[in-house]
């Protein structure tokens, strides 16, 4: 008998013990926005009303850097004003950059999404990174648009592509940037 509760004892104290690593581990990768953070926007953008359709070749030769340096001190990639406004995500660009063949090929991204989701990023660069358990790329349009992104360290929010049929949009807390990343499942 006192084999037995001693037995149940230690299964009990092992099991807690890793359901603590477990959470705290999780906690690491994934939180809720606090006070500590930078600007994170409370939304996605909205989707464009004036649908662009680029001719069919021009899409597949595009992959030239904009410019996207609107005011002074604003970096000159994607970026996302104080006031919510989604710079580079507007009707004044070309749809087809972002077209994919095969949309939702890996799946769907089911981690969460907006402020409430916070996550660090674990690690790899733009043609693979992740981050709790999630894989991702960079779309090659934004490729230039990251360079300065931390792959092993910065926060980064996850919000729906409303107008890029299989892409999201990467927000970066430390950068006030944004860029489009496909999904490539667990």
């Amino acid at each position: 008998m006192k084999g037995t509760i001693a037995t149940l004892v230690t299964i009990l104290t092992i099991s807690i013990c890793a359901w603590a690593q477990h959470n705290e581990g999780a906690h690491e990768e994934h939180h809720e926005a606090g006070p500590s953070h930078g600007y994170i926007p409370p939304h996605g953008p909205k989707p464009n009303r004036e649908k662009n359709v680029a001719p069919a070749e021009k899409h597949e030769t595009s992959h030239e850097q904009r410019d996207f340096h609107d005011q002074e001190g604003h970096p000159n990639a994607p970026h996302v004003h104080n006031n919510g406004q989604w710079v580079g995500h507007g009707p004044d660009r070309d749809p087809g950059r972002y077209h994919l063949d095969h949309p939702w090929e890996h799946g769907h991204f089911r981690g969460g999404f907006g402020p409430r989701h916070v996550w660090h990023l674990g690690g790899g660069g733009r043609d693979r990174f992740w981050f709790g358990g999630y894989y991702f790329s960079v779309a090659p349009p934004d490729f230039g648009y990251c360079d300065d992104w931390r792959w092993d360290s910065d926060e980064i929010v996850v919000y729906d592509d409303p107008d890029d049929i299989g892409w999201y949009l990467a927000f970066n807390v430390r950068l006030g940037t944004y860029i489009h990343v496909l999904f490539l499942g667990r």
